[in-house]
């Protein structure tokens, strides 16, 4: 049975889209078929880190959703960058265009039309998780995503604001019924003890710690040009991954 798994944070900066690409790639290795949609429409991100410009899009989400194409049709293949013989991973990307972000932003779109859409995905490509990687704050399209996921994974960092926004987002979350929610701390500084702010958040938002992301500078030398597990398969950060994958689902 395919799992929808949403990414999601109350504020931008949290590096969502690269821990979504991680958690993805990760998954697909271990030789399932993995779909990511790139639903922050409004500053699209996640294609950078799969290596793709705007020549590598020939269609995108916007297009499905303005409904010049199917869904599926806007799925890039970037299966390129799994090992040999391991599984698959399909990225449907937003579109760089400034005039189709403004169009959003002035227009919005059809909520029902993206629902059926992933809908579509898990049953048209397959898949065994479909990640959703939502836009930052609450609004129409991240409460949808939310509302149909099998697992939210909340991020923060640890900061007062944060863990203010978090705590509405956590609300929220309960209120609709998702069956598994998770929380990553990122960013964290390294002067920081990981236990005692697991117990922290623990305690503020009675919810399951599942992962907690040091600062590090390879993730900062690496500026998002590639998947930081790939290309550092033994760091801490991608030995954190790991651990994170083996509890979505052992809720459900």
């Amino acid at each position: 049975m395919s799992q929808i798994i949403s990414v999601h944070s109350f504020r931008g900066g949290t590096g969502k889209s690269n821990l979504t690409a991680n958690l993805s790639v990760t998954i697909a290795k271990a030789g399932k078929r993995v779909g990511i949609v790139d639903t922050d429409i409004q500053s699209p991100g996640i294609h950078a880190i799969f290596g793709l410009d705007e020549d590598d899009m020939r269609l995108s989400l916007n297009d499905y959703l303005w409904g010049r194409c199917r869904i599926e049709e806007a799925a890039v293949d970037v299966t390129r960058v799994l090992p040999a013989d391991t599984g698959q991973i399909f990225l449907i990307p937003s579109s760089l265009r400034a005039g189709e972000i403004a169009r959003v932003l002035r227009e919005g779109f059809d909520m029902n039309l993206l629902s059926e859409g992933f809908d579509e995905l898990v049953e048209t490509l397959k898949l065994d998780y479909l990640f959703i990687d939502t836009h930052p704050g609450l609004n129409e399209e991240t409460l949808l995503s939310i509302a149909i996921s099998d697992c939210l994974l909340l991020l923060l960092r640890p900061d007062r604001q944060d863990y203010q926004g978090t705590a509405v987002t956590v609300e929220v979350a309960r209120k609709l019924d998702i069956p598994q929610l998770l929380l990553l701390v990122n960013k964290m500084p390294r002067a920081f003890e990981p236990e005692v702010i697991r117990q922290q958040v623990e305690q503020s938002y009675q919810a399951t710690v599942a992962g907690i992301f040091f600062e590090n500078e390879e993730m900062l030398q690496l500026a998002s040009s590639d998947v930081f597990c790939l290309r550092y398969p033994d760091h801490p950060f991608t030995q954190e991954v790991q651990k994170v994958v083996s509890q979505i689902g052992l809720a459900m």
